[in-house]
């Protein structure tokens, strides 16, 4: 490994922030930015023109570094016209008319324009983007490069994070089998890259030659020294700081992941289409068994109810991503999260 977290991204502390698809927060990016470590800011599903917006705000709260996240393409995400529309709807009818919701139309597409997302991150100019399933091209790289901007990139094992390497990321983040949310795999199956997070770090550091972040399982001051000692330059820390009151988690989320040790999480990809972990309720229940499309059909289609769902903050209708630490995660704000995780720093 060369360099550190800190030096790479122009930080105090190597502490980042997870960045939540759906729920990311700019008072919690800006929380982590300002106490020294790197606030993240999801950007899924964001249109250029929120991408920008999403870029002022946060540069309105802080002139700490910040990173943004994107989701490369894979390949495999099906269209619109992939999907036999009216079965993928009646899976989701129920829920539907229980939310007092019309069935949505087939849409043109699923997702904004990768390509004009990209554009719009690299004007932004953020110190850090950092990017899941899969390795940016070259051309990317280059532009971000140029614009200021350091790159990392997501591994869940061993041949993603040499092929991040080559391909010329500044940093690796090692993602657990732990974590939180989707299982960002892009080489093999996502079932099969379920490696934990302490087997998962000595690996990746051995295998390549940049800083490499942990992700997964750290929740407080013992993960981040385990961390250390397995030679991460740094932190990666989601469900931590989703429980806490900067989150823009809804008040239900946050209580799930407090309570977690009472269900624990798993994995499923009943939700979104692609493998995530997540406290279990009834929708993951009942999408399990209904069936469901593919993603992102899938997100899409379930997007609907939870977000009625949120604004009835019903927990059971929710996708309640936590990792496997959630039990740990006993911070009331962000500031106490983050305390918790630098004392793990000293000797």
């Amino acid at each position: 490994m060369t360099g550190s977290a800190t030096e790479l991204f122009g930080i105090k502390v190597p502490i980042v922030l997870g960045p939540f698809g759906g729920v990311s927060s700019v008072e919690l990016a800006a929380a982590v930015s300002n106490a020294g470590g790197l606030g993240s800011y999801g950007l899924y599903g964001y249109t250029a023109e929120r991408i920008r917006e999403t870029a002022a705000q946060l540069r309105a709260v802080t002139d700490e570094p910040f990173n943004l996240n994107l989701w490369w393409p894979t390949g495999d995400e099906v269209e619109p016209h992939d999907i036999d529309w009216a079965e993928a709807t009646a899976r989701v009818a129920p829920f539907y008319a229980e939310a007092g919701l019309d069935l949505p139309p087939r849409p043109e597409r699923f997702l904004p324009s990768f390509s004009e997302q990209l554009e719009a991150v690299i004007a932004a100019r953020p110190a850090v983007a950092s990017f899941v399933f899969g390795v940016p091209d070259a051309d990317a790289i280059a532009a971000l490069h140029d614009a200021g901007t350091r790159v990392v990139g997501t591994a869940t094992n061993v041949a993603e994070a040499r092929a991040l390497a080559a391909g010329g990321v500044d940093a690796i983040i090692a993602s657990g089998m732990e974590a939180a949310g989707h299982r960002v795999t892009f080489i093999g199956e996502a079932e099969d890259s379920l490696v934990g997070t302490f087997a998962l770090v000595p690996q990746v550091v051995d295998a390549v030659d940049v800083p490499v972040l942990a992700a997964g399982g750290v929740a407080d001051r013992r993960g981040v020294a385990a961390a250390r000692a397995l030679g991460a330059s740094g932190v990666v820390v989601g469900t931590a700081f989703l429980a806490t009151a900067e989150s823009a988690a809804p008040p239900s989320h946050r209580a799930a992941i407090r309570q977690v040790a009472q269900s624990g999480t798993r994995l499923t990809r009943a939700m979104s289409g692609r493998l995530a972990r997540g406290i279990e309720n009834d929708a993951m229940r009942e999408l399990e068994a209904a069936g469901y499309a593919r993603f992102p059909a899938q997100n899409m289609l379930t997007g609907g109810f939870r977000a009625a769902a949120a604004r009835r903050n019903d927990a059971s209708r929710l996708s309640l991503w936590a990792g496997q630490a959630a039990p740990l995660a006993v911070g009331a704000t962000a500031a106490e999260v983050f305390d918790e995780l630098a004392a793990g720093l000293t000797p």
